[in-house]
């Protein structure tokens, strides 16, 4: 596991490399313009990239409203998967979420995404519905999954948010 990672705020600069993860792990990749939407224009909208050796390897975005946090999309690099660095990743996005005041986190999942699932799982989340045809490409459903962050200590003051 990679031990000197770096995680801070998405930047315009960096979204040439996001949607390259992108297309790397979605089978409808987000655009470069929703990205530069989401940095832009949404204000309840938190991205950050996950970087080694000044590379960004992974990305995790998420609306926090109120006290909500829900993850839009979350990736790591195809050639650095399996090194337990989602589960870095998200509990990053969990800690960051939790340092803007949300003290609950939702995502949707593919039902048919064991992996991500049982990672969902190690972390807290909760099955709590199905969102019925949610994913465009095949119909194929969500799993809604729910997460509480009361256990979640804020955010460090060296982070750059």
């Amino acid at each position: 596991m990679l031990s000197d990672l770096v995680f801070r705020s998405m930047t315009k600069l960096d979204i040439p490399y996001i949607v390259a993860i992108e297309h790397e792990a979605f089978a409808t990749p987000w655009t470069p313009e929703a990205f530069q939407n989401e940095l832009t224009s949404n204000m309840f909208a938190r991205y950050m990239v996950m970087e080694h050796d000044g590379q960004i390897i992974g990305y995790g975005g998420m609306w926090v409203i109120v006290d909500e946090a829900h993850v839009t999309n979350i990736a790591v690099r195809a050639d650095h998967r399996g090194q337990g660095l989602g589960e870095r990743l998200l509990t990053e996005l969990q800690r960051t979420a939790a340092f803007f005041g949300a003290n609950k986190m939702t995502l949707e999942v593919r039902v048919s995404n064991e992996i991500a699932q049982g990672l969902y799982r190690k972390l807290g989340f909760k099955p709590s519905g199905i969102r019925p045809a949610y994913y465009s490409d095949n119909n194929e459903d969500a799993l809604i999954m729910w997460a509480d962050l009361n256990s979640y200590q804020p955010a460090t003051e060296e982070q750059e948010w």
